[in-house]
This record gives C-alpha cells, structure tokens and sequence, in this order.
C-alpha cells in the first residue's frame, strides 16, 4: 500500500511512518523542509521513499500528495495553545483537514484522520467515548479541532472511509519536537508536580503509531478511536513517577482555579514576550478539568494492548537524558541503565 502521510517530521506522524514501513507499506510525505525528515530518519536508518515539498493548505500540494495514492494519514497540526495565535491555529489546522481528508475522500482513498480527545472535550462532564458529541471548547487549539471535526463528520455521514482516532495526551521518547506534553513530563523533574483537581491521562506515541496501522490495515471502513492510556489523578501519576525514577518529585497543591487564572495571565504575557511553556489557560483547563477517556473499546476491537505507564516513563525518561532534556540527577534509578 502507497500511504500518504501529513506530519511526517512531527511526532505522531514520524512515529506512524516508522510503523508503517515495518509493516511493509510505501510512504510518501508531505513536508515543508525536507533536510528535517532526513535528520529525523537517516539516526534510524530509514528513509521515506517519496517526498512532496510543500504546505498543506495549498492545494496543488495536497493534490501532488494524494493523486496515486491508495491511503492517507492526515497527522499534521498546529499543536499551539497560546490565545495569540488563534487566527494561525485554526485557519491552518481546518484548511488542511478540508484540503487533504476532503481530497482523499474525493479519491475514494482509506483515510486515518488525527484528531483530539480535546475535539469532544466540554467542560464539566465527567466521560469521553467515541460516541461523545463534538466539544464546546473555546481554545486556541480545541476550536480548531473542533471545527475540523464537523467537517470530517458530514464526509462521515456522506460515506467516505474515513477513521478518526481522539488522542490523549500523546507522550514517549523519539520526540523531534519536544512537543508539550513530554516538556510538561521533563518538568516534574526539573521543577516540581501539581496536586491539583482532575488527573493527566497519557498515551503512548508508539502505541498511537500501531492503532493508525491496524486502522489502515483493517476491516470496518469508517469510525471513530479514543486512543488513551489508563488514567491518573495527579498524585497518582506522581507516585508512578517516584518508583521509576527512585526519586521523590516535589509536589505544589495548587487549585484548578488558580492555575487556570495563570494560564489566563501567560496568555496575555504571551503577546508580549516568548516563553516556551506549556501554560496556557487552554492547557490548564484540559489540565483541571479534564475527566475519563475511555479507550479501551478501541483497543478491544482492534487487538492492541496499550503499554504500561511505568514502561512509558521509563522510556521517554531515558529518551529525555540522551537527548540532553534531563540530567543523570534528573532520572534518578533510570541512570544506571544509561551509557556513559
């Protein structure tokens, strides 16, 4: 199978490529620097077969993309939470969705479209599932999502064969970007955890990358994913780190409604002056408010067996030493299996 895949230089979509290819599939991806998907890839020894320069919300990309193709996992996103850059955010992230899963579906193409649990997420209620209505966030980046959802969902209703996971908080090691959930994980280390209202609810990029191949691979034609971990109220979470590390993570007891008061104050910091911190009032609302989602129908139907939190830590801990985020000191216990 020839699968074109957006977000190849990201996270989840180098980790799906990967996935891809050592299931035997041919990939061809879209990107705007294609010196960063070599250095993403040739560490691995691996290398993407067919390469489109270009930008996903220019058509005569999309279409160079798609034309040939028997598949798509459209992953590409801008995965911002600061209120500045809304206008950005959400222009970009529907334009591409209505450009390259409405050219698949057009195609007749299987189509895997990331999503967000944060796409369903409303504030005050206390589940998500996949039967969960379309949220009513008004975030930077839940809007956009939000709105990309209906889209998806009328082509859904008209009968393209489309497949819609909802991740979590998607974290684990091999991070080109250092995206914000692994920096809010790097952190806890660094600084300090908060014991707050609600929990943390991770997944595993790795086992997000084996949904998408079984998605594609697989039987039903449309539908829709929740991809999440087991849950964690924060203390819990903590603790989880505590034993893989041997260390005792500094705890801040901090309110919801404070810390989303913060996230309010940064955003409007933000317009002013840069700081690369996932504080956010958008964040902090996902963060204090954010109730279960359940992802185990997902991995019933589909025969997965989603990692271990202590597995996932351990890994994208040691991950984070290697690549310079986190000291020996940091990592604790996890320093002893480390070279050097």
């Amino acid at each position: 199978m020839l699968v074109a895949v957006t977000g190849g230089t990201g996270f989840v979509g180098s980790h799906t490529v990967v996935a891809l290819q050592q299931a035997g599939h041919r990939v061809r991806a879209l990107v705007r620097d294609p010196a960063k998907l070599k250095r993403i890839y040739e560490p691995m020894g691996r290398k993407v077969e067919e390469v489109v320069v270009g930008d996903m919300t220019d058509p005569d990309s999309a279409a160079r993309l798609l034309d040939g193709c028997d598949a798509l996992v459209h992953a590409a996103a801008i995965v911002a939470l600061e209120a500045n850059r809304a206008r950005e955010v959400h222009a970009t992230n529907t334009r591409g969705v209505e450009l390259l899963v409405g050219g698949a579906a057009d195609r007749g193409q299987r189509i895997v479209y990331v999503s967000s649990a944060g796409a369903l997420f409303t504030r005050g209620s206390t589940r998500i599932t996949s039967a969960s209505p379309i949220g009513e966030t008004r975030g930077t980046y839940g809007a956009s999502k939000a709105d990309a959802e209906r889209y998806v969902r009328a082509l859904q209703d008209r009968g393209a064969s489309i497949l819609t996971t909802y991740p979590t908080a998607v974290v684990g090691p091999d991070d080109p970007s250092f995206t914000h959930p692994n920096l809010g994980l790097s952190l806890f280390l660094r600084w300090a955890g908060p014991l707050t209202s609600t929990g943390y609810q991770p997944i595993d990029v790795r086992d997000l990358a084996s949904m998408h191949l079984r998605l594609l691979e697989g039987e039903p034609t449309r539908g829709r994913y929740i991809a999440a971990g087991a849950y964690f109220p924060w203390p819990d979470l903590l603790d989880e780190i505590d034993r893989v590390t041997g260390r005792k993570v500094r705890r801040i007891r901090i309110s919801g409604a404070l810390l989303r008061g913060i996230g309010r104050i940064a955003d409007v910091a933000k317009r002013v002056v840069a700081f690369d911190l996932p504080l956010t009032h958008e964040a902090m609302l996902f963060g204090t408010c954010w109730p279960v989602a359940d992802g185990s129908a997902a991995q019933h139907e589909l025969g997965l067996q989603f990692r271990s939190i202590q597995e996932t830590l351990s890994d994208t801990y040691r991950w984070m030493h290697q690549a310079g985020h986190l000291s020996r000191k940091h990592i604790g216990d996890l320093a002893s299996t480390q070279p050097g």
